[in-house]
């Protein structure tokens, strides 16, 4: 799956390429439509532009429910989730990461 920004910036760039191919139909916009709708469908896993663009809005959504899930996270959780990945043995005995904020 690609990077949330980089689907997006896809996504965008295809609506103002298919604008600019109703307004203008030159050549060298169908040509750079063509390859951004490969691009696209590459991204997505996917065959047609509809399809493509369907599946990166669910993608985006998908990636805008999973920040949203982890900034409502109470403060701290990702530290002391941290420290337990940070927990070590050394010398038999188990030492743990100190963290700087408790």
């Amino acid at each position: 799956m690609a990077h949330p920004v980089i689907l997006r910036g896809l996504v965008d760039r295809y609506h103002e390429l298919l604008a600019q191919d109703s307004a203008q139909g030159s050549h060298e916009t169908r040509r750079q439509l063509e390859d951004l709708t490969y691009t696209l469908c590459v991204s997505t896993g996917t065959r047609t532009a509809d399809q493509a663009l369907a599946a990166a809005e669910e993608q985006l959504t998908a990636a805008l429910r999973e920040t949203a899930l982890s900034d409502a996270a109470p403060r701290g959780t990702a530290l002391r989730e941290t420290a337990v990945h940070d927990t070590a043995v050394r010398d038999g005995r188990q030492v743990g990461a100190q963290l700087a904020a408790s």
